[in-house]
C-alpha cells in the first residue's frame, strides 16, 4: 500500500485502509453496490472525513483479496480503473435533486399501487413459486428462452379462469414431492383478460419524437457496442438483456418484442439499457460501466425501471412503472442497495443517448490489443 501521509498525520494509515476496507466489505454483502459517491460517504459516516485519503488503497486492496467473493473484487477493480473514483474525491457527482425528487415520486406511486385488487391477486399467484422460482426459472428459460412468466395448468385455472390451448406445450421444472411439474407460458392459455398489472407491466403511453428511439438505438449499436434487436417473444416477456458471445465485436446484446408499441419500446429499451450502463450483467473491460452483479435481483429491477420512468417521463411519457416497482419491493433492505446517484447518472446519459447522435467511444490501446 502506498503512503501518502506524512510521519506526522493524526492517524495510523495502515489501520485507517483496513478499518475503510471492512466498512466497504460490510457494505458489499449486504448486497449493495453503491457508486463511488454513496461509497466515499458511508465510509466517512463511519470513520471521518479523513477516511476519504484511505478510500483508494482499501479499494486496491479489496480487489487482490483472494478471500473475498468474486462480485466483490470485480467492483473494487471496476470503481478503480473508472473516473469516479477520482471525480467524487474532488468534490464532484453528487446526486441531482431533481432525479431524487423523481425516484421519490415513482416510489410512492408504487407504494399506493400496491394496494389495489389486481396486484394483490398478481403477488398471490406469483408467491405460490417462491420456494424454487429461481431454479426453476433457469429451467424454464432453457426450454424456452422468451418466457418469463408461468403456470400450473390448475393455477391458471384456479387463479385467472384461463383455460390450455387445445396443443398447449408443458414446460418441465422440478416440485417438491413429485420428479417433475407441467408449467404453461401464458400463450399456451386462453380465457379471461388478467390483471391489468400483468399484461401492461411494460407499457408506456404518450406523444414523443420518434428520432430518439432511433438515435437510442443507433448509438448503443455504435457508441457502446450494445446491438438492439426487435422480434417476437414471449407475450409476457418485454426484452432482455444479455452478454455477448465471445466471438461477437459486440458486447451486449438487448431483445426488444417487436408487437410492442413504439412509446413502450422506447421505454423497455430504456430499461434493458439501464441494466447494462447500471452494471448488473457485469463489468466492461473498456471501463464503459461499472461491476455491480452483487446486487439482488429486486434491487436492480427497480433501479433499471427508475431509470426508465425518469427517461420516460423527461420525453413526455408515462408508463407503468409503478405497478413494476411495487412488485419488488416486499423486502424493506430493496431501497437501501438502490444507488440512486448511480440511476440520476445512468437516466442522463441514456437521455443523451435519445437526444443526439454521439461520436463512438474510444477504446484503451492495452482493450484494443486484446480484440473486442
Amino acid at each position: 500500500m502506498s503512503q501518502t501521509l506524512t510521519e506526522s498525520a493524526p492517524f495510523d494509515y495502515a489501520a485507517m485502509t483496513k478499518a475503510a476496507a471492512g466498512v466497504i466489505v460490510n457494505r458489499l454483502e449486504a448486497m449493495a453496490q453503491p457508486s463511488a459517491w454513496e461509497l466515499l460517504h458511508t465510509v466517512e459516516l463511519n470513520l471521518g472525513v479523513k477516511a476519504r485519503w484511505v478510500l483508494s488503497d482499501a479499494l486496491r486492496w479489496i480487489a487482490v483479496d483472494a478471500s473475498q467473493k468474486g462480485a466483490v473484487r470485480d467492483y473494487a477493480r471496476s470503481l478503480l480503473e473508472s473516473s469516479d473514483l477520482a471525480d467524487v474525491l474532488r468534490g464532484q457527482q453528487r446526486p441531482s435533486k431533481e432525479i431524487d425528487s423523481s425516484i421519490d415520486q415513482l416510489l410512492r406511486a408504487s407504494s399506493a399501487y400496491r394496494t389495489s385488487a389486481a396486484f394483490q391477486e398478481m403477488v398471490g399467484f406469483m408467491a405460490n413459486f417462491r420456494d424454487y422460482a429461481p431454479f426453476n426459472n433457469m429451467l424454464v428459460r432453457i426450454q424456452n428462452p422468451t418466457c418469463s412468466f408461468y403456470a400450473s395448468e390448475r393455477d391458471w385455472e384456479n387463479r385467472f379462469g384461463r383455460q390450455l390451448k387445445e396443443d398447449a406445450r408443458p414446460l418441465l421444472i422440478l416440485a417438491p414431492m413429485h420428479p417433475v411439474m407441467l408449467v404453461y407460458d401464458l400463450d399456451q392459455t386462453e380465457g379471461p383478460e388478467l390483471p391489468a398489472e400483468l399484461e401492461s407491466f411494460a407499457s408506456f403511453k404518450g406523444e414523443f419524437d420518434l428520432e430518439k428511439l432511433s438515435r437510442l438505438v443507433s448509438n448503443a449499436a455504435a457508441r457502446d457496442h450494445v446491438r438492439i434487436d426487435f422480434k417476437t417473444l414471449s407475450s409476457t416477456n418485454a426484452g432482455f438483456a444479455t452478454i455477448a458471445g465471445r466471438r461477437d465485436s459486440l458486447k451486449m446484446r438487448i431483445a426488444i418484442h417487436d408487437k410492442l408499441d413504439a412509446p413502450s419500446r422506447f421505454g423497455v429499451v430504456c430499461h434493458e439499457l439501464a441494466h447494462i450502463y447500471l452494471g448488473h450483467l457485469g463489468g466492461d473491460r473498456d471501463g464503459w460501466w461499472p461491476a455491480r452483479g452483487g446486487l439482488s435481483q429486486k434491487a436492480m429491477e427497480v433501479e433499471a425501471e427508475a431509470t426508465a420512468y425518469i427517461v420516460a417521463r423527461r420525453v413526455g411519457l408515462s408508463g407503468s412503472s409503478p405497478q413494476y416497482v411495487s412488485r419488488h419491493l416486499s423486502d424493506a433492505k430493496v431501497l437501501q442497495n438502490v444507488s440512486v446517484d448511480l440511476v440520476a447518472k445512468v437516466a442522463g446519459r441514456i437521455e443523451e443517448m435519445a437526444s443526439r447522435t454521439m461520436h463512438p467511444r474510444q477504446r484503451p490501446a492495452a482493450a484494443e490489443r486484446r480484440g473486442p
